[in-house]
């Protein structure tokens, strides 16, 4: 399966480089929410073509329907993660595809082509960016790392979410090295298993930013879960909070600071 998915997507990655660099017709699904032509565009190649190859699984994807389709032995994807960045051209974007197996994680593909990045992994064989291994960082004080995040849709209409956000980053931001937001969580995982970051956190993501990066940062050493330092659970939890696992403990209680 490993070598027709990722040809897949790598057919689908041409189609984003096109439009990365092409004008773009763009609509809202919401206030902030982006979505342009080659959203849908990736996402029914990639469904169509998937449909075809991988007949054991059924399809989750971002732009569709998805409520009469259980999570199960499910191909999780999201065309472009980063749809602002793309729109804007920023190249922290990309497709982001989970492959899962009685809801459990089994591959995960990332792939930036604006920077050739190919992130894979697979549970039980690690994690690889352009077939190099991937490992996380070895720092274990706060203080010291770097923290990555992102900011919810909902904070231009939640007046509870947004101030949510800035409580976090109050806490936070005085107590680490520096923060970044770039803008897709996909990529912010797969930064958190490659050793860039130390840790990320963010609210109210949905199942297709993060299926295929949390198995990247798995893989890679890395810890997921929710806020409340539970097993991180794809449809259901509000919060996602990944480390290299060495201070998730020391994040986890910063982030909870009243």
């Amino acid at each position: 399966m490993k070598d027709k998915l990722l040809q897949i997507i790598k057919e689908a990655g041409e189609m984003l480089k096109e439009g990365y660099f092409s004008q773009k017709e763009i609509t809202f699904k919401a206030k902030k929410d982006l979505v342009t032509t080659y959203d849908i565009a990736i996402e029914n190649f990639l469904k169509e073509t998937f449909a075809k190859e991988f007949t054991q699984f059924n399809i989750i994807a971002e732009e569709s329907d998805n409520h009469n389709i259980e999570f199960k032995d499910s191909i999780i994807i999201d065309p472009i993660d980063g749809t602002t960045n793309f729109v804007n051209q920023v190249p922290h974007t990309c497709i982001s595809v989970g492959v899962y197996k009685n809801k459990k994680p089994y591959m995960g593909v990332v792939y930036n082509p604006i920077l050739e990045e190919l992130y894979f992994a697979q549970v039980g064989c690690g994690a690889f960016l352009n077939d190099e291994p991937l490992h996380v960082s070895q720092d274990n004080d706060l203080m010291t790392s770097l923290i990555s995040t992102g900011f919810p849709y909902t904070s231009g209409t939640c007046e509870d979410d947004l101030n949510d956000v800035m409580v976090k980053m109050k806490n936070i931001l005085p107590n680490c090295q520096d923060i970044r937001r770039l803008g897709s969580a996909a990529l912010d995982l797969c930064y958190v298993a490659r050793g860039t970051y130390e840790g990320y956190y963010e609210m109210n993501l949905k199942a297709w930013d993060v299926s295929a990066g949390m198995i990247v940062l798995s893989e890679a050493g890395g810890k997921c879960t929710n806020i409340d330092g539970n097993d991180y659970t794809l449809f259901e939890d509000k919060y996602i909070v990944a480390t290299n696992g060495l201070m998730h403990d020391k994040l986890l209680e910063t982030l909870n600071l009243k």
